[in-house]
């Protein structure tokens, strides 16, 4: 058996019947039922995930991986690929977004290079994982090779091995990689290119245009096949965004949370959900991205958001403030009372 299928076959689907539990005590706490809303569907969910009836998140960390894309040369974006190593380098200085928000919500970074064009040295905050110098362009053949995608995918979940996080944050960066998960929607999901492919960068109209012809060319030159989740990813991928389908599969074999962050981090978590459908069990989305794209992949994934913000940065911001949300959520499942304990009459009926 294959690295890949040994993993897939670790993945259980969680026990929901712990829901019940979870309800329970929320109930019981000092506050009209269900008056904390979603935060209370959050603290059932890290329940139902962990298997435990009163679970902490403590050790959180956002896996931000990047790579460059070849699609990049075809003027998909706003930004030059030298962008990619540059903004690395600001990560692993802790001076990226990402890096804010994870300082507010008690969570790590894990920065790691699986794939950038100019070279990044390893070390100083930086982990190295490269497959390559970034893919090939998606317009004229596959992005990647199937070991390689295998490789990265590999790679992504023995980060997450190494780190043995209790939540499991995912995030990106890498020039071009809207157009790629943009490719990989489409293919994954049926979708019209045109419904699918969004601004990214704040690209203007001229752009757009190519970056949906890119997608549609990218399409009808690899053909890929929605059955081989795989064979989609090593076609119009990217290795940054292989590696993550490694980090949620790791995640969901841990049985912690995991919180996808905006477009691209989704369309990793669906090609693991093809891969392993009890993946979709551990899975929350922190928002709904601006991009358009996002909307189909999370309806793919049965999943709502439990923010709306109007976001597009990627790096994993979004998913900050998901991990933030579920501790807040999870401390108000341990430390209020219930009426029991606070001496605070009930409810009457």
């Amino acid at each position: 058996m294959t690295a890949l299928g040994k993993l897939v076959a670790t993945i259980m689907a969680p026990d929901e019947r712990l829901g019940s539990v979870a309800r329970q005590r929320l109930d019981h706490l000092t506050k009209p039922r269900g008056s904390l809303g979603r935060l209370e569907e959050l603290a059932v969910r890290a329940v139902v995930i962990t298997g435990d009836a009163m679970p902490r998140v403590e050790a959180p960390v956002i896996f931000t991986l990047a790579g460059d894309h070849g699609v990049a040369t075809e003027g998909v974006s706003a930004y030059p690929q030298a962008v990619t190593a540059q903004m690395v380098q600001n990560l692993a200085r802790g001076r990226a977004g990402v890096n804010v928000l994870a300082r507010h919500a008690g969570a790590r970074v894990v920065v790691a290079d699986f794939g950038v064009m100019v070279p990044v040295a390893a070390g100083d905050g930086i982990v190295g994982c490269r497959v390559g110098p970034g893919t090939r362009s998606i317009t004229k053949g596959p992005a990647m090779t199937r070991d390689e995608a295998l490789g990265a995918i590999e790679a992504g979940a023995m980060l997450v091995h190494d780190e043995a996080p209790d939540c499991v944050g995912t995030g990106e960066m890498g020039i071009g990689n809207t157009t790629a998960a943009s490719a990989l929607t489409a293919a994954l999901t049926g979708a019209d290119p045109a419904m699918v492919t969004g601004r990214g960068t704040g690209v203007a109209d001229d752009v757009w245009v190519r970056k949906v012809s890119a997608v549609e060319q990218a399409l009808a030159v690899n053909r890929p096949d929605p059955g081989d989740p795989v064979g989609v990813l090593a076609a119009v991928g990217g290795f940054e965004i292989a590696g993550l389908v490694g980090v949620v599969l790791a995640g969901a074999a841990r049985r912690v949370p995991v919180v996808l962050d905006g477009f691209i981090t989704t369309a990793a978590a669906l090609v693991a959900a093809r891969l392993a459908p009890a993946v979709r069990g551990y899975l929350i989305a922190a928002h709904r991205s601006a991009e358009p794209g996002h909307v189909r992949l999370l309806e793919a994934l049965s999943l709502t958001p439990y923010l709306e913000l109007g976001m597009r940065l990627g790096e994993g911001t979004g998913a900050a403030l998901g991990i933030g949300l579920i501790r807040a959520a999870l401390a108000c499942y341990r430390e209020m009372a219930t009426f029991e304990e606070a001496g605070v009459s009930g409810r009457l009926r």
